[in-house]
């Protein structure tokens, strides 16, 4: 028997979902505003979306953002799945744990500590090599590929362990190598939590702002760093026209992915389902 909601417990969620979303509201809102003002409503117009494209810094800025965000998420992806089919693979539980434990740091340690440490590493090692700029996109690079990995790693660790073991055997007792086997049974089976790390790794990547702070250079400036810089004068509109457009792209992106997941779960489900008959 199904537990009806109290109306206090609906009052709580329909709180919780104002709160979540009214600021994203808002913005979408204000990003159509014929005038300046960011409070004041004056009428409907698209003006700030063609000020936004004729913004040559700002379009500049989200360019290195794409290059930075798709670089860093394509490299942690290939390396996460790689680490976490290694970890999977790891007979000794205490080597196991004590790993799981050490690539969790760079997510459980605050930013602003990893971004000052990061950055400190590549001034040392820059002094080291005798590079005069230290810093620029391949330290940022570096940066964002380190705090992306453990997100991947965590997506396709449980896909690994649903995964049945004997798969892969049964594909190299019938003539498959350890590398034809992998590409051919494990990769189709973790694909969904491959997808997802790399989603994830492209959307951390896209809005970080300590880290990139700490370990940008003076000639590639991302999005979130020239935003930044603009909140010391004032944030015009078109920003808010910037952000309407990242979010789109964001929850486009997400619910194909969710729509993805689905389909691939059904596809699994059918052919477990037509195997046992």
């Amino acid at each position: 028997m199904k537990r009806k909601m109290s109306p206090l417990a609906k009052l709580y969620i329909a709180l919780i979902i104002v709160f979540l979303y009214a600021p994203i509201v808002v913005m979408i809102v204000f990003s159509f505003n014929s005038s300046v003002s960011t409070s004041v409503m004056s009428g409907f117009s698209t003006r700030w979306y063609t000020s936004l494209f004729h913004d040559e810094g700002t379009m500049k800025a989200l360019v290195n953002t794409l290059i930075l965000a798709v670089s860093s998420s394509l490299i942690a992806t290939v390396m996460g799945t790689a680490a976490a089919v290694g970890i999977n693979a790891m007979k000794n539980k205490w080597i196991k744990r004590t790993t799981m434990s050490v690539t969790n740091i760079p997510m459980m340690n605050p930013e602003i500590v990893t971004g000052i440490s990061m950055m400190l590493l590549f001034v040392f090692a820059a002094k080291l090599l005798g590079i005069a700029d230290a810093l620029g996109f391949w330290t940022m690079l570096i940066a964002h590929v380190t705090f992306n990995l453990p997100y991947v790693i965590l997506s396709v660790l449980p896909k690994l362990r649903q995964m049945d073991p004997r798969l892969p055997e049964a594909a190299m007792d019938l003539g498959c190598t350890p590398i034809q086997a992998f590409f051919k049974v494990t990769l189709p089976s973790i694909m969904t939590g491959i997808t997802s790390g790399l989603m994830m790794s492209f959307t951390l990547s896209l809005d970080d702002f300590v880290i990139s702070y700490f370990t940008q250079g003076p000639s590639f400036e991302t999005l979130p760093i020239r935003i930044f810089s603009m909140t010391k004068k004032r944030v015009t509109p078109d920003m808010y026209a910037l952000s309407t457009l990242i979010f789109i792209t964001i929850l486009f992106l997400l619910v194909l992915l969710n729509v993805l997941q689905i389909r691939g779960e059904k596809k699994l489900k059918n052919k477990l389902d037509k195997g046992v008959r």
